[in-house]
């Protein structure tokens, strides 16, 4: 008897301090919503550290499944955002940039860049560069700054340092702070010029360690890197050329390896891709032109495994893929170079892949749409989903989280 009362004595006990722990996590908050203004507080909200630096691609990514491309309007360029669900693509609204476009193509990759829950644009009818951040109410202006230089058309971030590439008159590159709020502050000395004063720039990309700095050229058909200090200032220009003509869009993959289309100034079907090492004291080929039999590829995206890559014909209305291998070598598809077709007349331009590799989108500046397609992961094929359509025209850069 005393022995059954003892087990429905601990079996009472354990129940009052069940219940008890479940008051306990009821009363607690499970996701605050913080309104605060102060700066620990802003810290907290757009995933800041106290480390001396932002590391974008460590943190809290915001608002996920997302994709942004610039309305690029002379009349006022605005972030346009389509969340996705299942890979398609929703319409979420457009958002002011507080600057002006140029109504027509830009001619770059990287015009539209986000890192965390910033989103970090070109205003390249006004020469500035804006930056927004991503709530639960959508798209905030925050910041806009001179870009140092007449149309910008490219940013990349590494860190909690910002380059810019300005296209017009001479052009060259500037380099910012940003705070852990997102606000950008020029850095004095940073100002450096391409390799001639016709360079016709179309990319600006820091490498993976954040200590090389590459600018595709495609007047002078060369590449020009930039070795960058501890202090976030880059050298002088070290140019060099590129293994094909007129090298356009370029990624990196998850080794390192410079990954770059090379356009041949649109002549009919003689597109192609490169591959190079880099380091502070400039690049060295891997492979390449290996030829895709397409016309003016210009875009590049690399799936997060690092094994496929693709880029977007201009001239033929379609995308590329191939393979990359562990040297960073190139083979291309066995499909001709027509892995995936956006449609006559389209003219794809810029692209981008969804954080988990699972979709590829591309815009098109001929018809105003995003093609969206779905990866296969084992092979890198490409089956379409869904065309948006209703962009306005001149919509330039493509970006996701």
């Amino acid at each position: 008897m005393l022995k059954k009362m003892h087990i429905l004595s601990l079996l009472l006990l354990f129940v009052i301090l069940l219940f008890a722990g479940c008051q306990e996590d009821s009363n607690a908050p499970t996701d605050p919503i913080d309104n605060s203004n102060s700066s620990d507080q802003s810290l907290s909200k757009y995933g800041g550290s106290d480390d001396g630096y932002y590391d974008f691609d460590s943190h809290y990514r915001g608002n996920s499944n997302a994709v942004y491309t610039l309305s690029n309007s002379i009349s006022g360029n605005e972030v346009i955002v389509y969340r996705s669900r299942h890979g398609k693509l929703y319409s979420a609204g457009s958002y002011s940039t507080g600057g002006l476009g140029t109504g027509g193509g830009l001619g770059s990759q990287g015009a539209i860049i986000v890192r965390g829950n910033f989103i970090f644009a070109v205003n390249a009818g006004s020469n500035e560069v804006s930056v927004l951040v991503d709530g639960r109410n959508g798209l905030r202006l925050i910041d806009k700054v001179p870009s140092g230089g007449i149309m910008p058309i490219s940013l990349t971030v590494h860190r909690n340092l910002l380059y810019v590439l300005n296209a017009g008159d001479d052009g060259n590159i500037n380099g910012f702070n940003i705070s852990h709020q997102g606000k950008l502050t020029p850095i004095s000395g940073s100002t450096r010029p391409l390799s001639t004063t016709a360079s016709g720039p179309a990319q600006i990309k820091f490498n993976l360690l954040g200590n090389v700095l590459v600018v595709t050229e495609k007047a002078t058909n060369s590449i020009t890197t930039y070795a960058v200090g501890n202090d976030g200032i880059a050298s002088a220009p070290n140019n060099q050329p590129s293994a094909g003509d007129t090298p356009f869009g370029f990624e990196f993959d998850k080794r390192g390896h410079l990954i770059v289309s090379d356009a041949y100034g649109g002549g009919d079907l003689l597109g192609a891709m490169s591959s190079y090492n880099v380091s502070p004291g400039g690049i060295s080929l891997i492979s390449g032109p290996v030829a895709n039999t397409q016309t003016a590829p210009c875009w590049v995206v690399i799936t997060k495994n690092g094994k496929f890559t693709y880029t977007s014909n201009t001239g033929t209305g379609n995308i590329s893929g191939y393979r990359i291998k562990h040297n960073g070598s190139l083979e291309l598809f066995n499909d001709g170079g027509n892995t995936g077709s956006t449609g006559e007349g389209s003219k794809p331009i810029d692209m981008v892949i969804s954080s988990n590799s699972q979709h590829l989108y591309c815009l098109n500046g001929g018809n105003q749409t995003i093609s969206v397609f779905r990866i296969d992961n084992r092979h890198g094929g490409l089956k379409p989903i869904q065309t948006v359509s209703g962009l306005p025209v001149g919509s330039v850069g493509l970006a996701a989280n």
